[in-house]
Formats: structure tokens, sequence, C-alpha cells
């Protein structure tokens, strides 16, 4: 990302956290008219808190681990709790609107205790779907078994199990302990093939490559699988390349494997995520060079980061596609806008002779919060059909 385009996204990141967050005082703190000096207070609290979002992000990766992991929780939950609390509080806009509209809240006294009634509610709510939130993003991953017919699967082939991680974002708050329970699940259903669709890390290799390192134990039949998602980009993607494939983890950066045998076989193709290209240094999704020379009567499974690959993929005859990105939402109702810029969101889904499976996603991004959907390990399971 060059400066100017750093920068441009610095002043839109600023203006969008600066804006929700006078939002969140002015409905909270201002016009519910609390005695002093609690409007104050809330001044002074909100200002620092949404100053500390940017601040943390930059410090994070200056910091040791020691000292950038505990700041990183704070201002993550504050993250995901600002967020619900907006989602919360944006009805009651509708509310205040229709109210005026109608003449229903004449009386200051009247427009006081709406105000008063509307802060109470949502800050109860708010802290309760923040615990849930935490609580949701923390337990256990659920291993969740996709059943996805092709033609052209060899008969003996029938129930080849891939297993699919995908947005893991190791980083300030997810490490090496995650990392090892994550691979002795994932060695214990016996996949025949594990693929891993991008956004491993968030980090760097000399601050994360011991947390990663786990990722050596993992075991399949045919082997791991590794393609590029937008977060490698932003965390030094060619010293991963390396470290990936010093761990024993294949990338494919639009090129096409053969899983199976001599006696049946499938093809496996991995793209760079949809945004490398704008990193140069020829990075960059290509699935015309993976899939040149290929039987096209043979099965075939891409690996695209990003879920908009679905749609050239189709026009290629691609059987199946593994993406990610997504996060399913993370934080409903975030899906909805999450919509705004991919055709899928999360879930199996066609696409004329094309299926497309959409991961919700392995860990979380930033807020160690989930609301309306779940971290999951996708188990793959490949049929005649």
């Amino acid at each position: 990302m060059h400066l100017g385009q750093r920068l441009m996204f610095l002043a839109i990141a600023l203006l969008v956290v600066g804006g929700m967050h006078f939002f969140l005082w002015a409905r909270l703190f201002r016009d519910p008219a609390w005695p002093a000096p609690w409007p104050r207070v809330g001044r002074i609290l909100l200002s620092a808190l949404g100053l500390s979002l940017p601040l943390a992000l930059l410090a994070g990766r200056a910091l040791p681990r020691s000292l950038a992991t505990p700041l990183a929780w704070v201002m993550f939950l504050w993250m995901g709790g600002a967020f619900v609390l907006f989602v919360l509080l944006s009805p009651g806009e509708v509310a205040r609107v229709a109210a005026g509209l109608v003449g229903a809240l004449p009386d200051p006294n009247r427009r006081r205790w709406f105000a008063r009634a509307l802060a109470a509610a949502s800050g109860v709510g708010g802290v309760a779907l923040t615990a849930v939130s935490v609580r949701t993003a923390l337990a256990a991953i659920t291993v969740r078994t996709v059943r996805v017919p092709l033609a052209a699967l060899p008969p003996s082939m029938e129930g080849y199990t891939l297993v699919q991680l995908t947005d893991i974002h190791v980083g300030p708050t997810i490490d090496r302990r995650f990392l090892v329970d994550l691979v002795a699940r994932v060695n214990a259903l016996r996949a025949d093939a594990v693929v891993i669709t991008g956004d491993l890390v968030d980090g760097s290799v000399s601050a994360l490559g011991e947390h990663v390192a786990p990722l050596a134990d993992l075991r399949a039949r045919h082997g791991v699988f590794f393609v590029t998602g937008n977060h490698e980009y932003y965390s030094g993607v060619e010293e991963w390349l390396l470290e990936l494939a010093r761990l024993g983890v294949r990338v494919l950066r639009n090129e096409r494997v053969t899983l199976g045998d001599d006696a049946a076989s499938i093809d496996l193709a991995g793209v760079d995520d949809w945004s490398a290209k704008r990193f140069g240094d020829g990075h960059g999704a290509d699935l015309q060079q993976a899939l040149r020379g290929r039987d096209s009567t043979r099965a075939l499974v891409l690996l695209a980061h990003q879920p908009k690959a679905v749609t050239e993929a189709a026009e290629h005859g691609v059987g199946l596609v593994l993406s990610g990105h997504t996060h399913g939402g993370q934080l409903w109702p975030f899906g909805y806008v999450v919509a705004l810029d991919q055709p899928f969101v999360a879930g199996l889904h066609r696409v004329r002779e094309t299926w497309a499976y959409v991961s919700e996603g392995t860990g979380y991004w930033g807020p160690p919060m989930r609301l309306g959907t779940r971290g999951e390990i996708t188990r793959v399971v490949l049929t005649r059909g």
C-alpha cells in the first residue's frame, strides 16, 4: 500500500471513528442531560477511547508482545463494544425522528425521559451482548461438515475429505496455544488434504513465527495447502511464504496440483488474494494461469480467499470454490455491509455449475467477539453428483 493510500485510509478511519464516538457521547451522555459531572466525564472518556483505537493499532506492532497483547485486548474489546452500542442506539434515531414528525415529544421533560431510557437500555444491552459475543468467540470452534457433489469426481474418491481453515488471524490476541489446539483437532479428523484459504496472520514472521510454528504438525494424507489472503500482504508476504514452505505447507500461487494417486485423482488450484495485484512484485490473482493446460473433464477445487473469485471460476467450469474473508459478518448485523462487497457472506451456494463454500472463519479479526456467527473448522466431503 502506497503512502498516499495509507494516509487516505487513515483519514477515513479517523473520520469514521470520530463520528461514531461523537454519536455515542451525544446519545449516552449529552441528550439524557445527566446531572454534572457525567456529561463531562462521558466526553473525556469517549474522546480518550476514540483516540486509543488508532494509537493502539499503531503501537501494537512497535511494542513487545508482553505489552501489545493486553493493550490489544482492551482496545479491541472496546472496538467491538462500541459497535454493539452503535447498533443498539441506531433504532432510537428512527423513533426520535418519527416522534418529532408526529409531535409526540413536545415536552422537554418527556424528551429527556426518552433519551435516558434509550441510553440506559442500550448501555445494559451493550454490556450483555458484548459479554455473549466474547464468550461465543472464545468458545470451542465448531466442526462443520459440508457435502458437495462433483459430477467429475472419480467413483473411488467418493467421500474424499478436505479440511478447510481460514481467517485464523494469529496476532495480538490469538497465539500459539490456539494453534496447538487447532492442529490437534484437525489431525483428529484424518483429512485427505488440509487447505488454508488465507488471512493466517496479522504481523511479521519475527513477531509471530513461534506462534504459527505448530502448523508444522498438521497431518493429511495428501498434504497441507495455502493461498494468500489480504492480511498476508499487510504482514510481510514474501517472508511468510518462505516460512510456510519451511513448515511444510505448500503455497499455491496461481498454480495447480494433483490430489490422489495414479488410480484416481482430482485437481486442486489456488490463486493469490483478489487485492494482491496492487501490492506489486508479481502478486495478483490469475485464474487462467492456474488452470492453463488442465483437463476439463477432471474434478477441480479452487482455493481463493475472497468469494469474489466465484464469478470467474464459474466461467471456467470450476467444480468447487473454497473461500473465507467475510467471517460471516463476525458481528451481526455487519454481514449486511459485507454483502455489499462480496457475492456471498457464508455457507454453500451455486453459480451455474460451480459450487462455492464461504467459511465463517476459524479465528476472528480485531474484537475477540462473534455475534450471530461461529468460528469453524470446515470438513468438506466430496461426493459423486
